[in-house]
């Protein structure tokens, strides 16, 4: 198993002229393994100078570049435990941000942020309270006392300290220990069969799961080529980014269900089309998609989409992870067909026999456990359940996170239980591969059986609405069992065509359909719709109304 800082040493022992290629304006800039290596010793020793301790927690609030990768891997050469905590987005007020912020900062308890130079003073009235606040930038260009080696992280504290907030919006701190995350990082290396010459590309942010360990810590280990976009600049320009695969040479790359439909969106215009015109994706090997529900309808568009410019058939590989398995669990493998079940939403009942329909919804197969990795389904009581029996999701294996840092933040349907995650996920194995419905806190039990919230978006997703658009939230309204859907931006005669789409397929729920404006349904850090905070919301909007 391949250790996280191993890279360090090697990239200065050998400059194999790879790197990561960081997107600014109009161009690519190549910071080299042996630069970057350079900038992670003097930022260790900058943190050891300014009394930051082996088994201290070091919050970075940094936007993807080479002073994240610095304040990341400078820290653990510190000793230290990185915590990424996202900056800003353009979207969020500065209250909001400020109040997340400092709930965050209370679990992690740190010994020190570190912040891009241009948030240092926009952070420093809500990080004054927890901890000295430094700017990255400063630390890089100062003097330090002495180099810090490897060995100093011999003490081994927990290599990450992850930051989710669910779906519920309350954060919470889950401490990933080094051999967890070595072990997560090999798994995917092993699954995905990458080498040093596979080149990877990226458009998420640093400071999620998929993001971190998927698309920058797992090719900086590898030794491969990483070519990285800000977030914003693949929301502008995706074509971009699919170019990374032609002149670029990058062969893997993994995603969310969204952003394959935001590529899908732009694909409509001639004009992006044409920017596409000589880019050749044959050598495209493999894209992960995972962190939220998985929509074959979208994944079969894709690839017919880009067919014409090279995309082979099996390159979009669906996953299932989260936070507390470090990232993956399970994956579609290389050079094989993707697999779905097609199954009647409502006669999926926790603990009961999937019955399969002929018209029923199309639920996507998330492959087989990684290695070193069980997952099994269980029901109510506990009890492992046999194939094709809807349960709870639990996963067991090295690369389970060893817990939370307190006890309140476990308010959730997860729960990491001495080795043991119980997902709070609700899904099936069928010759042995993972099928996930939803989140089991995203039923509703409508006339004895289990509406799922996932389900009623993918049902109006298969009917034409944009799923980054739209969300359903399950509650009980004046005693009645409801289904409210928010749409964005949607049109009177869209939102009337999504009210009898749901009514026909809520299994006899309260349908109550929502018009509103754009940036109203709340979301987690990779995009899931938030439904309790969508539920509270709605349930205000009455009230007041």
């Amino acid at each position: 198993m391949t250790g996280l800082l191993d890279w360090i040493a090697r990239a200065e022992i050998e400059d194999t002229g790879r790197g990561i290629h960081l997107a600014d304006r109009d161009d690519w800039t190549l910071w080299s393994y042996p630069k970057l290596a350079g900038l992670t010793r003097t930022l260790a020793a900058g943190l050891r100078d300014r009394g930051v301790d082996p088994g201290d927690v070091v919050v970075i609030v940094a936007r993807s570049g080479p002073g994240f990768v610095a304040a990341f891997f400078g820290a653990l050469l510190a000793g230290a435990t990185p915590a990424p905590v996202p900056p800003r987005a353009p979207f969020r007020t500065a209250d909001t941000y400020d109040d997340h912020l400092a709930a965050l900062l209370r679990l992690a308890q740190p010994a020190a942020v570190l912040t891009d130079a241009d948030l240092l003073e926009l952070l420093r009235p809500v990080v004054a309270a927890a901890a000295p606040c430094l700017s990255i930038d400063d630390l890089l260009a100062a003097p330090t006392s002495a180099s810090v080696t490897v060995s100093a992280a011999a003490a081994k504290p927990p290599a990450l300290l992850q930051f989710t907030s669910g779906s519920t919006g309350n954060p919470r701190g889950i401490r990933v220990p080094h051999d967890a995350l070595a072990a997560n990082i090999a798994a995917i290396r092993t699954w995905l069969h990458w080498r040093p010459e596979d080149a990877c590309a990226s458009w998420l942010p640093v400071h999620h799961d998929m993001g971190l360990i998927g698309c920058l810590l797992t090719p900086i280990v590898t030794g491969a080529d990483l070519w990285l976009m800000p977030p914003e600049h693949f929301i502008t320009r995706p074509e971009r980014y699919l170019r990374c695969f032609g002149p670029g040479g990058a062969r893997l790359t993994a995603m969310p269900t969204f952003g394959l439909s935001h590529i899908l969106r732009r694909l409509r215009d001639q004009s992006f089309t044409a920017h596409l015109a000589a880019t050749d994706l044959s050598g495209w090997r493999a894209a992960v998609i995972g962190a939220e529900r998985v929509y074959p309808a979208v994944l079969d568009e894709f690839e017919s989409a880009l067919a014409p410019f090279g995309l082979r058939p099996g390159t979009l590989l669906p996953a299932y992870g989260l936070a507390e398995a470090t990232l993956a669990a399970t994956g579609v493998p290389l050079g094989r067909a993707r697999r779905e079940f097609r199954a009647d939403p409502a006669t999926l009942t926790v603990g009961e026999q999937v019955r399969a329909a002929p018209d029923g919804s199309r639920i996507a197969g998330c492959g087989a456990p990684l290695d070193d990795t069980r997952v099994t389904v269980t029901g109510a009581d506990g009890r492992e359940l046999p194939e094709r029996h809807v349960g709870e999701i639990v996963v067991r294996g090295s690369a389970v996170a060893a817990g939370y840092v307190s006890a309140a933040s476990t308010a959730s349907t997860t729960r990491l239980d001495d080795g043991t995650l119980h997902t709070g996920d609700a899904g099936f194995i069928d010759g042995g591969e993972l099928f996930v419905i939803g989140r089991l806190g995203d039923a509703l039990k409508v006339r004895g059986r289990l509406v799922y919230a996932e389900d009623l978006e993918a049902t109006l997703g298969a009917a034409g609405l944009p799923l980054a658009r739209l969300a359903v939230a399950l509650g009980s309204h004046h005693g009645n069992p409801t289904a409210v859907a928010v749409l964005e931006d949607a049109t009177p005669q869209r939102a009337e065509a999504s009210a009898r789409i749901l009514r026909a397929a809520a299994g006899g729920a309260e349908v109550i359909v929502v018009a509103a404006e754009s940036g109203t349904i709340p979301r987690t850090t990779s995009g899931k719709p938030r439904r309790r905070a969508l539920w509270q919301w709605f349930v205000f909007r009455q009230t007041a109304s």
